[in-house]
């Protein structure tokens, strides 16, 4: 089963256009997700960029990945999404080592810590680090992404759990009452309403991007762990993160699985512009991956609009 597992994810990507020379981003690229993606990219001939903060797990990460694509061209670049100051540093980097970026996938995120947490700017972490620390990473690579020859593609992920989710403007950091889901489910739809967003901005104002979102259905990768925290909140995270593992293992899908609709929809020749792609089977959990359902609250362009320029005023990154 295995081997029939592998043969399909090769021909998979013989379906998808070739990137060879191209430059592709991916943020939290040490791990689960982002290294099949990144995996996958390379095999497309992509140059990649593995954006994450531990360069420990960054240097592990490129040798899995060079193992697994002989001749792959890539580099690790560290990447503190939780940090204003460490993605301003990153574009800076980034723009001296290329001219342009042609595939920007958003990948990296935290998933329910028990406890409530905040980044170095003092936002609740959740909705720092999988929103807000992707908004303004790609406000901050526009100028590469407008670069790139026809328009760079920009992957905002989102997920399943963006269906119960909504925006709570009145309280966006959690400070009044944390819920560990609740605040994930919030930063899901917002990267989700932010893909639409930006989709309808770059074609009204004529940007030479292109922005889709995606999601994995039900992977096993180890996001929980991301949101780790100490003594009793930690034991509580170990026995949610088994339990999710136990879950997604017999109702879900490996990680390799779950990259391909962020594959589909950087690189396929039927991906377009503000679509939404993740498995197209029951539940959208696993499966193939194509055009998927986007949740009622994904559709409302006020939010989205609301949450825009809300999020410019937090991060100070405009796209204008």
């Amino acid at each position: 089963m295995l081997t029939d597992r592998i043969e399909q994810h090769a021909a998979f990507l013989r379906t998808l256009n070739r990137l060879d020379g191209r430059v592709a981003v991916v943020t939290g690229a040490n791990s689960g997700l982002g290294l099949e993606t990144a995996c996958g990219l390379a095999a497309l001939g992509a140059r990649v960029i593995l954006a994450s903060r531990s360069e420990e797990r960054n240097a592990t990460a490129l040798a899995a990945l060079k193992n697994r694509v002989p001749g792959a061209v890539a580099e690790p670049i560290h990447l503190d999404l939780a940090s204003l100051a460490s993605i301003e540093a990153f574009a800076r980097v980034l723009s001296d080592r290329v001219p342009a970026v042609d595939v920007l996938v958003n990948n990296a995120g935290v998933m329910a810590p028990p406890v409530r947490q905040e980044t170095e700017d003092g936002f609740e972490l959740q909705f720092g680090v999988n929103h807000l620390g992707h908004f303004a990473l790609t406000g901050r690579l526009k100028p590469l992404l407008e670069a790139s020859s026809g328009g760079g593609v920009v992957i905002a992920v989102a997920s399943l759990a963006a269906w119960k989710a909504r925006i709570r403007f009145d309280d966006l950091q959690f400070r009044q009452r944390y819920s560990p889901f609740d605040a994930y489910r919030q930063s899901k739809l917002s990267d989700l309403l932010f893909g639409e967003e930006l989709a309808r901005r770059a074609k009204l104002n004529n940007w030479n991007l292109h922005a889709r979102i995606a999601h994995p259905g039900w992977a096993q990768t180890q996001i929980v762990q991301n949101g780790l925290g100490s003594g009793r909140a930690k034991l509580s995270s170990w026995i949610m993160e088994v339990g999710s593992a136990l879950a997604f293992r017999w109702f879900g899908q490996s990680a390799a699985c779950g990259a391909e609709p962020f594959l589909y929809a950087a690189a396929s020749p039927l991906a377009q512009d503000g679509d939404y792609y993740g498995p197209t089977g029951a539940g959208e959990r696993k499966g193939v991956p194509g055009l998927t359902v986007v949740p009622p609250a994904g559709k409302d362009l006020r939010a989205a609009r609301r949450l825009w320029e809300i999020s410019e005023r937090l991060t100070g990154v405009s796209f204008e």
